[in-house]
């Protein structure tokens, strides 16, 4: 099947999907910004485990309109994983 956003062949591994995310993030498409940091916080696709780069991925994809970047920046503040607690 294709993909939604560029309508191309879905990648068939992990090095492929890193990429194309990669591509999207550098477009500033907040859907890829949020898988992309979902992957850094999980260690998934080959990445490391990166709170860091998953709380910058998420900021700058809830700064472009996206709910579930904000929804996975108030867990993490929540739990207090890679930011400071706040209850």
């Amino acid at each position: 099947f294709d993909c939604a956003f560029c309508r191309s062949s879905c990648p068939d591994d992990d090095a492929d999907v890193l990429a194309s995310m990669k591509a999207r993030v550098t477009k500033k498409d907040p859907a890829a910004m949020t898988f992309l940091g979902q992957k850094h916080c999980y260690g998934k696709l080959g990445l490391q485990k990166d709170m860091r780069r998953a709380i910058e991925l998420w900021t700058e994809a809830a700064e472009l309109g996206s709910v579930g970047a904000l929804y996975h920046l108030g867990i993490s503040h929540r739990i207090g994983n890679g930011v400071e607690e706040d209850q």
